[in-house]
């Protein structure tokens, strides 16, 4: 299966390379990434591969590709999957900051070929929203944790808002919050889906975490997952890159994958 690369360069873009030149079953055939075209991509990724990187997805033209992973910012990312959509490429994406509506658009596109956007790519995350959504009914509050290194450019992340999106689905009785008195701005949190408050970190050397902490008469119950290194949300992606194929049109989440 031949694989492309969009953001190939950045601190996942690079991991990515790296996983697909690792795998037997793929090849790295294209690596893209605005801010480095036309370098060499042994020291730009740090992987041994004859490539260049390639300033634009419309450079891949030429290339015969299978399907595009996409780890670059949502507004680069929503270019980049309208040209997959038009090129009839497969597309797997872990950009986050995409909107419903933007999943909507994406809905609409992938007509002759197919999506898979998930906000966490670790399997350990995924089962983990999983016992939370399970957790939710049985719990009359609820808080989210989620914490991540200080380079992360959005707040609350995908995964939390993704979290809560679920468990507030799963338990719509949830009682309110009674504190009225706030006496700093934002001491609760954001106010995320049903109304349950998500607390963002920010800290340098931390890479992503996710807390959810239930609470009910007598008992607590704070169900976590750790990713410490990036390599965590790789068999996640090369499942998703070897499954989207058999996908029609847009797959949100890895949960089908895994038959949760």
């Amino acid at each position: 299966m031949r694989v492309g690369v969009f953001g190939a360069t950045g601190r996942m873009g690079r991991t990515v390379c790296a996983a697909v030149v690792g795998d037997p079953e793929l090849e790295l055939v294209a690596a893209v990434d605005p801010h480095h075209g036309g370098l060499d991509l042994r020291p730009a990724a740090g992987v041994d591969v004859d490539l260049h990187v390639l300033p634009a997805p419309e450079a891949l033209t030429e290339i015969a590709v299978d399907v595009v992973v996409d780890f670059t910012a949502a507004a680069a990312a929503r270019e980049n999957l309208r040209w997959c959509a038009a090129a009839g490429v497969h597309a797997v994406v872990g950009t986050t900051g995409l909107t419903d509506d933007d999943l909507d658009e994406l809905r609409s596109l992938f007509t002759t070929s197919n999506c898979l956007v998930a906000p966490n790519f670790a399997i350990g995350a995924v089962v983990m929203m999983r016992l939370a959504e399970l957790a939710a009914p049985w719990f009359s509050s609820v808080e989210v944790i989620e914490l991540h290194h200080d380079a992360k450019i959005d707040a609350p992340s995908g995964t939390s808002l993704l979290l809560a999106r679920r468990m507030a689905a799963a338990a719509t009785d949830r009682e309110a919050d009674a504190t009225t008195d706030r006496v700093l701005e934002g001491a609760r949190g954001a106010v995320g889906p049903g109304d349950i408050p998500i607390h963002s970190v920010r800290l340098r050397g931390m890479v992503a975490h996710h807390e959810v902490l239930f609470g009910t008469t007598g008992q607590s119950l704070t169900i976590r997952h750790d990713s410490y290194d990036r390599s965590s949300f790789m068999p996640g992606v090369l499942l998703a890159v070897k499954a989207v194929g058999g996908r029609p049109g847009l797959t949100v989440g890895l949960d089908s994958l895994l038959d949760l």
